[in-house]
């Protein structure tokens, strides 16, 4: 089970920091991935990390502005977001498999938590 947090109402230009804790012992060796969904939109895959945070990928859209970092042992997944944009406005979300393939692309058997909003204002 993982559970986001960390949005709120930002400028344009400003930063973010998004959590995403996991809990059980199965979060330390999960591939972990965080997605957005802006309104009238399909979810989007954002940033990636392996297990061990050796393998990251990201959208180009947010190359060079977000880093996404991990802590196993509090068990958490960071998402730093710099030189936010409006378009950057969605409510995001994470989730863990497996693998990197898994946390970077839509399943149909995904189960999401209630996410966390995130508004850039221009």
């Amino acid at each position: 089970h993982l559970a986001e947090s960390g949005g709120g109402l930002v400028q344009a230009g400003g930063s973010l920091k998004l959590s995403c804790a996991g809990s059980g012992r199965n979060f330390r060796t999960y591939a972990v991935g965080w997605f957005r969904q802006a309104p009238g939109k399909e979810r989007e895959f954002v940033a990636a990390i392996n297990w061990n945070g050796e393998n990251t990928q990201y959208r180009d859209s947010v190359k060079g502005r977000f880093t996404i970092s991990r802590d196993n042992v509090k068990t958490t997944v960071f998402l730093q977001m710099n030189n936010l944009k409006p378009e950057d406005t969605a409510v995001y979300y994470c989730k863990g498999d497996d693998t990197m393939p898994l946390v970077t692309t839509l399943g149909s058997s995904d189960v999401w938590g209630q996410g966390t909003q995130v508004t850039v204002s221009s």
